[in-house]
């Protein structure tokens, strides 16, 4: 289809509201039961960080409660993102968290009765690291949902703050209710935070969608599509690979926290609680603070000097007997690790089409999860072996070591890329009914390079690979005419009918530029062919007989 060089008036859009995002009514309501809710989270987990060790004070079963936080978010957010695309989010998010509700009032009455055990433990906090990550890819597709595009911006800006509101009052507050009413109140109100949020989703009624025009994806196909765009998106790579320096190794000061509460600086669960809430104040004084080192720094520098602080604030941990020396620590590691995890979010933001963005946002949070599962398992088993001190220490030297090995990785680097639908690929021509999911559609592009422009068509026509890839195609290959000097064959696989128009709709003029980098190196225009599938009768083999 070519473009619509017609198009309509640029409507006028409202002036935002003086109050901001919370000129919207929905908006406050949702963003009122998500802190509340927040609040909760952070009494659930200061309770269990603290639970386990009166259960079993083992380095590696402690570190294990972060695996079970992090391991399901891992293993199922890239999932999750791809569910999110493709069914109703609010649907979603409201039968997930009352599942979320049953399991939390569950173990709260385990707790109460005295009957909780590691296992239980372990397992009930792995089952609602399951329930985070089927929430998250939703929970961040319904912001734009909620409020005027003027205001998303600020919606965006005020959904952090209420979480670190979360951070930074829930764990103090659970540090004192545990002190004074007992470990299992921590729990019920977790369970009664679980309860406000099903009410709020319950009491909003999601804006009907204009009608799409095209059906949407298959959930395995758009799992696959994901996956396939972000192995071929170069952008997102050079983040990813930031990632792995720096949160195996940060997650450490998380995951031994409630041992070095208990035992380096034997501290009972209100210093484990403000600790915690130290933390909080940390990740908010970070978030405060970027406002003005990103346009000191830029990317790059403010990801290094966060890994920096968060690699002395590791030392901190690791030399510290009394409780300040921890709470500067804290506050130090909320900071960094609030600076860097901003940055390295804002990148992968950047790197990413609209199509792609909740597949792409789901593969990078993948990474930090899958990271800081491994990291959490490796120093909880190291600390056993070797000590708190040292797991901190070496930790800390991976942290610092990550700043040069990774630095040619550069980030934001999506940032001057076009990445809005350029809607230029004409729409196939067909002589009979074609179904959504006939398929495999294999495409075959034909092409006339005169010799002189042989080497630089090549790596042209290798950069328009890699970006038909990331719109959703495989088996991509360039072939050369043996028997025909200058002839090409560009052949590349689209699993279905269906997939074929989407694919249209995701090029964009950065693929678009590359296309007409090609058609100049040609010595005329490409030829195109698409072929599909045929539909077959399954064969019956008759068995041979002699």
């Amino acid at each position: 289809m070519s473009a619509n060089l017609s198009a309509p008036a640029v409507p006028i859009e409202p002036a935002p509201s003086r109050w901001g995002p919370f000129g919207s009514v929905v908006f406050t309501v949702i963003w009122t039961a998500s802190v509340v809710s927040n609040v909760g989270t952070a009494m659930f987990d200061t309770a269990s960080g603290w639970l386990i060790t009166s259960l079993d004070a083992n380095p590696m079963t402690v570190s294990l409660v972060q695996v079970a936080v992090s391991l399901p978010l891992f293993l199922l957010t890239l999932p999750a993102g791809a569910l999110a695309d493709v069914i109703d989010s609010r649907r979603l998010l409201i039968a997930v968290e009352v599942a979320i509700l049953v399991v939390s009032v569950m173990f709260a009455g385990l707790v109460s009765l005295g009957f909780a055990t590691p296992a239980l433990l372990l397992a009930t906090t792995f089952l609602l690291g399951v329930g985070a990550a089927l929430t998250s890819p939703a929970w961040g597709s319904t912001t734009p949902l909620l409020v005027p595009k003027q205001d998303l911006d600020s919606a965006t800006a005020a959904n952090g703050v209420g979480f670190n509101i979360g951070r930074a009052a829930g764990p103090a507050l659970g540090g004192l209710v545990i002190a004074t009413l007992g470990i299992a109140v921590p729990y019920w109100i977790f369970a009664a935070s679980n309860a406000a949020i099903v009410a709020a989703l319950i009491w909003w009624r999601k804006p009907r969608k204009a009608a799409e025009s095209l059906p949407a994806e298959y959930l395995l196909s758009a799992l696959r599509v994901g996956v396939r765009h972000a192995v071929n998106n170069p952008h997102l790579g050079a983040t990813l690979i930031r990632v792995l320096a720096f949160f195996p190794f940060a997650s450490a000061y998380l995951a031994l926290l409630p041992l070095l509460a208990r035992y380096q600086i034997s501290q009972g669960p209100q210093t484990y609680g403000i600790l915690l809430g130290a933390i909080g104040i940390g990740s908010i004084g970070g978030s405060l603070a970027l406002r003005w080192l990103k346009d000191e720094l830029g990317p790059d520098r403010l990801v290094a000097t966060g890994s920096v602080g968060a690699a002395f604030a590791l030392v901190l941990f690791g030399l510290t007997h009394e409780p300040i020396t921890a709470i500067w620590a804290c506050l130090l590691g909320g900071a960094s690790w609030t600076v860097v995890l901003a940055k390295l979010y804002v990148s992968a933001q950047v790197a990413l089409p609209d199509w792609a963005r909740g597949r792409g946002l789901a593969v990078f949070l993948t990474f930090i999860f899958g990271a800081t599962t491994v990291g959490s398992a490796v120093w909880g088993k190291l600390s056993g072996m070797e000590g708190l001190p040292i797991a901190y220490f070496l930790a800390s030297a991976g942290v610092v070591l990550g700043i040069p090995l990774t630095w040619r990785w550069k980030l934001q680097t999506g940032v001057g890329v076009d990445f809005s639908p350029s809607v230029h690929w004409r729409a196939p021509r067909i002589v009979r009914k074609i179904e959504n999911n006939q398929g495999p559609v294999l495409a075959v592009a034909e092409y006339r390079v005169d010799a002189t422009n042989r080497s630089e068509f090549l790596g042209a026509i290798d950069e328009l690979g890699h970006a038909r890839k990331r719109d959703g195609a495989y088996a991509w290959g360039i072939y050369e005419d043996v028997a025909d000097v200058g002839r090409f064959l560009e052949t590349f696989t689209i699993e279905s009918w269906l997939e074929l128009m989407h694919q249209r709709e995701r090029v964009t003029n950065a693929d678009e530029t590359l296309e007409n980098r090609v058609r100049h190196l040609l010595a005329e225009p490409p030829r195109v062919t698409l072929s599909v599938s045929s539909e077959r009768p399954h064969r019956t083999w008759r068995k041979q007989t002699g």
